[in-house]
């Protein structure tokens, strides 16, 4: 009888958790709606602290981690941000490696990696995740916009590597891997069409059509850009930049 009253009891605990959890999601789901990310980001943690390998609030935490880490001035401050999305990406990837946002995260936050790690071969090392777990995201689920918006940045920073990152790679990758510009139009543009609201990619998109001298598209994709919703906080900050470049083309 005591066994059962306690089989009973873990049962009544699981249902209620399970419930709490569907309740946060929602509740983070709202405030993401509402461009409010720190709001989103501890509803997540609050899924965690209930299922700590929820695949979902993994994802999301990390990414949101990345997000605000990305917009703060204070360096200690952005790799706390930045190192915590790491921690998270990894996370997601151990929860389920055959998951094609856990892979595309792990590819997002090694990316953000390469703004703050100042060791070359760690450096090395982050540009390559970012393709390889790019390519694994899309050949798990082929019509994963954000993943072909990460692919698509990595072929056009490649191009424009710069300062530490390209004498980095260049010494530890054997050369400069094989990124160019059409390729990153190319994957910026299957993204565009698989999520036409995401501002991030239109933006990039603009820049590699710029820096591939071919100033109508680019012109043309950023008339596109500045009438686009906000849905991040990231969102206007980047409407603004394409509204100076689309004034700086013309």
């Amino acid at each position: 009888m005591k066994y059962l009253l306690v089989i009973l009891a873990s049962l009544l605990w699981n249902m209620a958790s399970a419930q709490e959890v569907t309740i946060f999601l929602k509740e983070a789901d709202n405030f993401e709606r509402q461009v409010k990310e720190p709001e989103a980001l501890d509803k997540y943690k609050q899924v965690l602290a209930v299922e700590p390998a929820n695949l979902k609030a993994l994802v999301k935490a990390a990414e949101l981690h990345a997000s605000i880490g990305g917009r703060q001035n204070d360096k200690n401050t952005k790799r706390l941000y930045l190192e915590t999305a790491m921690v998270l990406a990894k996370k997601a990837f151990e929860t389920n490696p055959k998951n094609a946002d856990a892979n595309y995260v792990m590819a997002m936050a090694s990316g953000k990696m390469t703004d703050i790690e100042t060791e070359n071969k760690k450096i090395v090392a982050f540009v390559k995740d970012v393709k390889t777990y790019t390519e694994a995201a899309i050949a798990l689920q082929p019509n994963h916009a954000k993943a072909y918006y990460s692919l698509g940045k990595w072929h056009y920073e490649m191009v424009n590597l710069s300062g530490v990152k390209k004498v980095a790679v260049k010494l530890f990758y054997g050369g400069l891997p094989n990124g160019d510009l059409d390729s990153a139009i190319t994957y910026f543009e299957k993204c565009k069409s698989l999520d036409p609201y995401f501002v991030l990619n239109y933006l990039d998109l603009a820049k590699a059509y710029r820096d591939n001298h071919r100033p109508t598209q680019a012109i043309e994709v950023l008339n596109k850009l500045v009438k686009l919703p906000v849905r991040t906080a990231d969102d206007p900050a980047l409407k603004a930049e394409g509204a100076k470049l689309l004034e700086s083309i013309q």
